[in-house]
């Protein structure tokens, strides 16, 4: 195992801080069709949504006597034809209900693309009335392979997108490394107010608003296909796993105009270099290679109060191996990572937190498996040994 840091790559070693985890079913007896994305509804306490790829959002009560309700049916307007397509995330607005705006990121054909959209008009029953859709921005996809991405807003109030390189292999088209293309990018948006020439404004202090060429949306970029990221409550760090070619899956804290190297780079190593001062790389956190899994998800930073021994940690895992990581901090700015993968071992296609703090995993027995649940991490008995 291997461990990068801003700027040395040391081997990993267990941290006594970081307990051992267990794995707890979060929502009893429900199981469901490619969940893609589990969240908390700002306001609920007693459910959490859950984001299936075929086109359902879901309320789940960790009740299971229960039931569970369809918030938003997006099945029929989207496109399930390639693995990697489908619905892939949503995000609520950070003052539901009062604003009922759903954000929501999803892959369109005839022309292939990807499209992000507001949907704000709620019918009688609770539901989201999909017949009222406004598009706030459509990117093309060269490719079905690579859409991203993750939709979030961050503790700024803007809304965060994670856009893939648009596909295929090694970047054909270079994106990643390219200014005029939202492709390969984490982008960054307001939504509060319309633009001149676009359903949203860019924010001034966004990194390439006065470069010649540049799409202003963009917050960062040599990124090739960011699968989950999310903030740290408490610190506000953007934390993204970036997904590999062939050799080295990645985890990044994502800054304002940075740049991860990709394609020029394939995690911290050499892959297409063009003899520019790699220098202007941010290097990652953490990198794993093929030894240990395959397709990395992005996890989430536990802030919470019922487990201390968990604070700070931010915990993702492999979708191919079922390994799980957790990666601290340490006050010297060094980070620490331990294998925390349980002997239960789950595949996952997602993380998120629940109402009290709790991270959460969509998973499955297997990769390419249809059918998965909702589950917990949480510390083994007898491991919880922060000082």
């Amino acid at each position: 195992m291997i461990v990068s840091t801003i700027l040395v790559c040391l081997v990993c070693i267990e941290s006594p801080g970081i307990p051992a985890i267990s794995i707890e079913p979060a929502l009893p007896g429900r199981s469901f069709r490619e969940p893609v994305q589990v969240l908390s509804m700002p306001g609920t306490s007693d459910a959490v949504t859950v984001v299936e790829r075929g086109g359902r959002v879901l309320n789940a009560p960790f009740d299971p006597a229960s039931e569970q309700t369809i918030l938003l049916d997006l099945r029929g307007r989207l496109t399930t034809r390639n693995s990697e397509e489908g619905l892939l995330s949503i995000a609520f607005h950070p003052k539901w209900p009062e604003s009922p705006h759903l954000y929501v990121y999803r892959s369109r054909k005839s022309p292939r693309r990807t499209v992000l959209s507001r949907f704000s008009s709620m019918k009688p029953d609770g539901s989201i009335d999909v017949e009222k859709e406004e598009v706030l921005l459509e990117i093309e996809q060269p490719w079905g392979n690579h859409n991203g991405g993750t939709v979030l807003f961050g503790p700024d109030g803007m809304l965060y997108l994670s856009v893939g390189d648009g596909g295929a292999a090694n970047d054909p088209h270079g994106a990643g490394q390219r200014l005029d293309t939202l492709l390969g990018k984490v982008l960054r948006l307001d939504v509060s107010a319309v633009g001149e020439q676009r359903p949203y404004t860019i924010p001034a202090d966004n990194p390439f608003t006065e470069t010649e060429g540049a799409r202003p949306e963009i917050w960062a970029t040599g990124l090739r296909n960011v699968w989950r990221m999310s903030f740290d409550p408490k610190t506000g760090a953007l934390w993204a796993g970036d997904v590999g070619q062939n050799a080295w899956e990645e985890v990044d804290i994502i800054k304002r105009g940075g740049n991860y190297g990709w394609n020029e780079r394939e995690g911290s190593h050499p892959f297409q270099p063009t003899g520019g001062d790699a220098g202007r790389f941010i290097e990652p956190v953490f990198e794993y290679g093929r030894n240990l899994g395959g397709s990395i998800t992005g996890g989430s930073v536990y802030r919470g109060d019922l487990y201390p021994s968990m604070d700070g940690l931010y915990i993702f895992g492999d979708y191919m191996s079922g390994r799980l990581w957790a990666i601290q901090q340490n006050a010297d700015g060094a980070f620490q990572t331990r294998d925390i993968t349980p002997k239960d071992r789950r595949f996952p296609s997602s993380f998120g937190v629940a109402p009290d703090g709790t991270i959460l995993m969509c998973a499955f027995s297997g990769p390419y498996q249809r059918t998965g649940r909702i589950v917990r991490l949480v510390p083994r008995a007898g491991s919880d040994i922060s000082p």
